[in-house]
């Protein structure tokens, strides 16, 4: 994970020394534990391998969450990852540099697919590991692995809180990026012809997909300086009243940008519907064949399809109109 990426995501999450601060005290975290925690070192190192061990005996002898380890320098390397994971915890305070390496624990689950409930149990199984060594480590001294206790507890749950937060964030930005693919490919604009655009509508048309196929046309029609936009709803396989109060507010958008929109595959059963339910397109340009729609909007600029014969015909003739031909 790149750092503009971790800052993108320090963004998202608004998470500057003001929020930082913010969940320190919520999570009730202060300066005594933090004291507690670096008094720990000695503790962690001692039984960091140990504790590291056990964790993934939970993780690959689970048949669902042993799949994101597909081999053993795959475990071997997450569990390197792991320890230097764990001795991170046991320090003097956090700061947000802290916060930016944690990111990255819910940026990779999400990003390879664990959801929360696998790594949420790997937390629980941690604070059990870490609490079940404390109080054996200072078994004569319960009073102190207590407080230890205590202290460990908080700084879980706070990590707990950032992965979460991270993950949820990776999400809805892997969500997002995902509708966007699909929009693109449910208005697909194609370009027929110089300032010629062909948008084919197929599929139901709701009033979500409406506003989208209109923001596609609009920056398509500027970006392309288009004169005609050709829509071509032939695969729209049904077209009532606010299908067609859709189709006007597109088409007067694009007037307004100085273009032509031109409506193509108009079937009988659609023509008969709109006239029933007393839809007024008459101020749109209509045709029933995408082809002569294409051809509508070539003459609109100036252009126009010949057939080759034709063409040939009439190349003929302008060579026999030039001065100095032989006849």
């Amino acid at each position: 994970m790149r750092r503009d990426e971790i800052d993108q995501y320090m963004d998202i999450l608004n998470f500057d020394e003001y929020e930082l601060r913010s969940r320190l005290e919520f999570f009730e975290i202060t300066d005594d534990d933090f004291r507690c925690l670096a008094g720990l070192r000695d503790f962690a190192s001692k039984y960091t391998e140990e504790i590291v061990e056990k964790l993934y005996e939970l993780i690959l002898g689970h048949p669902e969450t042993r799949t994101f380890f597909p081999d053993a320098e795959t475990v071997e390397r997450v569990k390197r990852k792991q320890t230097e994971y764990f001795m991170k915890l046991f320090r003097e305070n956090i700061d947000l540099d802290y916060i930016r390496d944690r990111l990255r624990i819910g940026f990779v689950h999400e990003k390879i697919g664990m959801p929360p409930k696998w790594y949420l149990g790997a937390y629980r199984r941690y604070l059990q590991l870490i609490t079940d060594r404390l109080i054996e480590e200072y078994r004569d001294r319960p009073d102190l692995a207590e407080q230890y206790v205590r202290s460990i507890e908080k700084i879980i749950f706070f990590e707990m809180a950032v992965s979460i937060d991270t993950y949820i964030a990776a999400h809805v930005e892997t969500v997002t990026r995902h509708k966007e693919a699909i929009r693109e490919l449910s208005t697909p604009v194609i370009k027929v012809h110089d300032r010629v655009l062909l948008l084919p509508v197929i599929g139901t048309v709701d009033t979500h997909r409406a506003q989208q196929i209109m923001e596609t046309v609009l920056l398509e029609i500027v970006e392309e300086q288009a004169k005609v936009m050709i829509i071509d709803i032939a695969g729209v396989a049904v077209v009532d009243t606010r299908v067609a109060d859709h189709l006007i507010r597109t088409t007067k958008a694009i007037r307004f940008l100085g273009a032509e929109a031109i409506l193509t595959g108009i079937s009988p059963n659609v023509a008969r519907t709109v006239v029933q339910l007393g839809v007024d397109i008459g101020e749109i340009q209509t045709t029933n064949r995408l082809a002569d729609g294409i051809e509508l909007a070539l003459h609109e600029i100036g252009k126009a399809i010949t057939p080759k014969n034709q063409e040939k015909h009439l190349e003929k003739a302008r060579q026999q109109e030039r001065p100095g031909e032989k006849r």
